[in-house]
């Protein structure tokens, strides 16, 4: 596995996240991560960097905020809802599929509430600066985050750009779209329906969970499938900025496969 292994704990930590900084592909709309040294070493004998962004950049988590009115922002969120167990449940999606209430309930290990629930598709192997990546990726349908919201998860996390299926988000045509011009056309051309019927509602299924009070992570990468059909703990805290529609955050998984390790009570 590609994991870390802490010599006292036994414990392993996989990396969850998409490496960030320049170049990080972009959604269309979206200003590139553009920084700059304000210091150099040559110069001064230490550096500092400058940075202009958009904080859904690479694996990033939403707040409830980012799509609802006065909900949460990333730095008001409890922080239990950031760290706890983990289904990494493994839904293997081609182009322009759903991710259904089906797939859920089939999926190992079984959600629970209270569960973090991260989703792989496979196409974290995909993320770059693409047609594909960006508009061809699956998303969750509606019934399925009414699914997860009715389970009681606590935050869901996608190995996708974004939690709707593309076309229902304003890369297609929504809200100003669509973002990613050649899409529409695409998907009417290749599979005889129209866009607008099939994909009604704008980010349905990402307000539902938002507006449920569950944070959700996009973009998620690494060794994800190292971890994919196994319980694991995830770590997956975001800045401390009040009021904030997103973070990028530093998301990791961990496994005891030993089952030995346990944290002290500190009271002695």
């Amino acid at each position: 596995m590609a994991s870390v292994v802490d010599p006292h704990s036994g414990l392993h930590f996989f990396e969850l996240s998409h490496i960030w900084g320049h170049g990080t592909p972009s959604m269309p709309g979206h200003e590139d991560v553009s920084l700059k040294r304000g210091v150099k070493h040559a110069e001064h004998g230490v550096m500092t960097h400058r940075i202009r962004m958009v904080m859904h950049s690479s694996t990033h988590l939403n707040s409830p905020i980012h799509l609802i009115q006065n909900g949460e922002g990333v730095g008001e969120l409890d922080i239990q809802k950031c760290f706890g167990v983990g289904a990494v449940i493994f839904v293997p999606k081609k182009k322009w599929e759903l991710v259904t209430v089906s797939d859920l309930n089939s999926a190992t290990p079984k959600v629970r509430s209270g569960d973090i629930v991260i989703i792989v598709t496979g196409w974290h192997t995909k993320y770059s600066d693409s047609l594909e990546y960006f508009g061809e990726s699956p998303g969750l349908c509606i019934e399925a985050a009414e699914w997860l919201v009715e389970k009681g998860v606590k935050l869901v996390g996608v190995d996708t750009p974004q939690v709707d299926h593309p076309l229902a988000t304003s890369l297609g045509p929504h809200r100003g779209g669509p973002l990613m011009k050649r899409l529409p056309k695409k998907y009417e051309d290749e599979t005889g329906r129209d866009p607008k019927i099939d994909f009604p509602v704008w980010n349905g299924a990402h307000k539902l969970l938002l507006q449920a009070g569950i944070p959700t992570i996009e973009n998620v990468g690494g060794d994800v499938a190292e971890l994919a059909g196994k319980q694991a703990l995830i770590h997956a805290y975001p800045w401390k900025w009040i009021e904030g529609d997103a973070s990028v955050i530093r998301l990791v998984g961990i496994l005891d496969p030993g089952g030995d390790y346990r944290i002290e009570p500190g009271n002695g």
